[in-house]
Parts: C-alpha cells; structure tokens; sequence
C-alpha cells in the first residue's frame, strides 16, 4: 500500500468520524423538541394524500396546499383533541377527589353486586375472603390521600410547562408544513445517502411507511373509535366519567381478545346488579354489537387484515414503548418492532439470493 492510500484511507475514516460527531450532536440539540418533531413527522405521512389532494385542487402549487392541510390537521383533530381532553381530566381529577374523601364507595358497589350472585358463586368468593372489600378500599383511600400533594406538584408542573407545550405545538406545525410540502424530496435525499444498497434503501422505506400507516389507523384510530363509541355508550346509560371510561376503553383495545370487555363488562355487571336492568342490557349489546366489532369491521378497511406483525408482538412492543418513551411510543414501540422484523426479512432474503447465486457460479 502507497503512502496515498494510506492517506486517503486515513482522510476518509477522518471524514466518516466528523460526520458522526457532526450527526450526534445535532441529534443532541434537537432532542428537547425530538417529540414534535417525531409527531410532525408522522402526521406529514398520514396526511400527505389530502395534502395531494389539496394540490391538485388549489392554485399557486404547494404553499397553499400544505397550509390547507395544517388548518384541516388544526382544526378538525387537535382542537377538538384539546377539549375532550380537559374534559377527560376534570373528570379524572373529580374521580380522584370522590374516592379520596369517600364519596366513592366502592365497597358497597361489590356489595351489591356480591348480593346479586348466585348461591354457588358467593361461597366460594366467600371462602377466600374476596367478598370483604371494605380493607382494600380504606388503603386505598390512604394512599390516593399521600398521593394528593404529589397530584397538585404534577399539575403545578404542568400549568408551568405551558410555554413549553405552546412552542412545541407551534414548532410541530411548522416542520409538519415543510415535510408536507418537501416530504418526498427530503425522504429521497434520506435514501441516497444511507450507506445500504438502493434497493435495500426503497424497501426499508417502503416497509417504514407501510408500518406507520398500519400502527396508526390499526391501533390508535381504531381504538379512539371504539373508545369514542364506549363513551357514548356510557352517556346514554347516564354513567359519570364516561369520557374518562371511554379514553380507558381505547387504552385497553390495545390488548388482544379482552381489549375493551375489561371496563365495559364490570359496568354492565354494576348496573345488572344495582337493578338498572335495561342499562345493563344495553351496555351488554352495546359492547358485543357494536364496539366490540368496530375492530373486526374497521381494521381490515383500515389497514388489511396482515400488517405483518403479530398480534402479541404489537402489545408488547406499544407497552413496553409507553414505558420508555411515553406518549409516542403507541407508535415507536410497534414501528421499531416492524423495522426489526423487515430488516430481518430482508436480510434472510439477501443471504439466500448470494448462496443461491454463488451455487449456480
């Protein structure tokens, strides 16, 4: 080897670190907005076919278009977001006062419904001591009463972050805008200069965006239609925190086969056994008739019935993804599993493809 190659090879490995170093630390600079940016990101990609449709309608090509499109994304889902959301935290703060001063006795509730049981099912429950529920909830009176100086820190905390969250709606707007109108350019510019093959590159991105689209309309649209749905059902019965009970039920579709039955079954079981029958029977269809096969009726219009991640690999990872990153990992917990399967998937077929060439050679 001459002393230019080991010059250029030197010049080159100085170049990839600089670039390395150059990554990290802009990385490290926007990673206090790294959660608007993420969220613009995704909702750049969701939106982009009515931002296409948009262009193809008004004049003066993309500005207008993609303005368009952030006014539809503003005022059709956040706002509205916004204010169910306040509602839903009054009534979680309402809920949490209730049980704390013993306004909510849930103790006579199980009562109730224990009275109502048959025979057969009461001495069993008896036996084991379930049937006493009255030491549970005093604890856990106790503790929500310890908790309650740490609630009002957290919302201190949260009314002072309010600057915060204003600048960083405001900046997810922005690059949202940007990435509607220069998304495709700037997602090609991504692609040539990863160090993969092209091919390699385009499935990738391909299986990306394939992944995105599906986790988003298959977990969080899904759930917020049949956690919508609950609540409505629950407003008809005249239940309280029926937002509240609603935005639990969307939580709780994540999990497969039990998915929303784990809130709505016990309350058509309160309501049977306090002698609301026809509200009990109502939230019984309700659940089986209609939220229960929004999934199975939705899902396959939605996303298809294969998105090509396993049911109980998409709970793990949207579990294990709120526990590391909060909010956004309902989508990056799924997203990183479909990447990890695809890029395997892709792998396996590169290594059978040279084997299979190199055999034939």
């Amino acid at each position: 080897m001459t002393d230019n190659q080991d010059a250029g090879g030197y010049e080159h490995l100085g170049f990839v670190l600089l670039l390395g170093l150059l990554t990290a630390g802009v990385v490290f600079v926007v990673w206090p907005f790294a959660s608007p940016v993420l969220w613009a990101t995704l909702a750049a990609i969701m939106f982009q076919p009515l931002y296409q449709w948009f262009l193809r309608r008004l004049s003066d090509g993309p500005n207008k278009a993609a303005i368009a499109t952030l006014l539809f994304i503003t005022f059709v889902v956040l706002l509205p977001g916004f204010f169910i959301g306040s509602l839903i935290v009054e009534q979680a703060a309402n809920v949490v006062i209730a049980f704390q001063q013993g306004n909510l006795d849930v103790a006579s509730w199980f009562t109730q419904i224990f009275k109502a049981l048959p025979e057969f099912i009461r001495e069993p429950l008896d036996e084991y001591g379930i049937a006493d529920l009255e030491d549970v909830q005093t604890r856990a009176q106790e503790l929500i009463t310890e908790s309650a100086g740490l609630i009002a820190q957290q919302a201190i905390a949260i009314g002072g972050g309010l600057f915060s969250f204003v600048l960083s709606f405001f900046l997810g707007l922005y690059v949202a805008y940007f990435l509607l109108r220069d998304g495709k350019a700037i997602g090609q510019a991504i692609l040539r200069g990863l160090p993969l093959e092209a091919e390699i590159a385009q499935r990738l991105a391909g299986r990306f965006l394939s992944i995105v689209r599906a986790t988003i309309k298959g977990s969080v649209v899904v759930g917020l239609v049949q956690g919508g749905l609950g609540a409505i059902t629950f407003w008809i019965v005249d239940v309280e925190a029926a937002l509240l009970l609603g935005l639990l039920m969307a939580i709780f579709s994540l999990l497969p086969a039990v998915g929303t039955g784990i809130v709505w079954v016990p309350m058509a079981i309160y309501l049977l056994a306090t002698g609301s029958v026809w509200e009990g029977v109502f939230v019984v269809v309700s659940g089986l008739a209609v939220i229960g096969m929004a999934d199975n009726v939705l899902r396959p219009i939605l996303v298809g019935r294969d998105t090509g991640i396993p049911d109980w690999i998409i709970l793990v990872t949207t579990l294990g993804g709120i526990a590391t990153m909060g909010l956004s990992g309902v989508v990056l917990g799924p997203l990183l599993a479909g990447l990890f399967l695809a890029g395997w998937s892709i792998a396996q077929e590169y290594l059978l493809h040279h084997k299979t060439a190199s055999e034939e050679s």
